[in-house]
């Protein structure tokens, strides 16, 4: 209506489950929606260009990098979390590492222990870049 770009809404279907006692050494690479209740050592990447949603449970243990364009954080994460589009820290979420984002949401009770990273998208970029303007010399 105003000219924006439309951000992408987040998946509303969960397609997988890691139920909780289960622990998985790996990588996991999923696409849609992924819900974790259990322990996972290694990276989670959403692939595709079809928007992401994973949703970490009060139970749920990761120790690795997350990319997705939505996470919905309520359980320990120890690796940096790269959310392309928003990131919610639901009150038990446990950060230890660095959070990318372009939107966040941080409930009363959930900690990090890292730095925040706005996201930046193309526009706001352009809109950053400063000419350089030469210094005259002896007037």
């Amino acid at each position: 209506m105003f000219g924006g770009k439309k951000t992408p809404t987040p998946q509303n279907q969960i397609d997988s489950l890691i139920g909780a006692g289960t622990h998985i050494d790996g990588n996991i690479n999923f696409s849609g929606g992924l819900r974790v209740d259990g322990h996972i050592t290694g990276n989670i990447t959403a692939v595709g260009d079809k928007p992401s949603t994973l949703v970490l449970s009060d139970q749920a243990i990761v120790e690795g990098k997350i990319q997705v364009s939505h996470a919905v954080i309520n359980g320990t994460v120890a690796g940096a979390i790269y959310g392309t589009e928003y990131v919610e820290l639901q009150p038990k979420a446990k950060i230890s590492g660095d959070v990318h984002y372009k939107s966040m949401e941080i409930q009363l009770g959930a900690s990090v222990d890292g730095m925040l990273h706005r996201l930046l998208d193309n526009a706001q970029l352009e809109n950053k870049v400063v000419a350089l303007i030469p210094a005259t010399h002896g007037e």
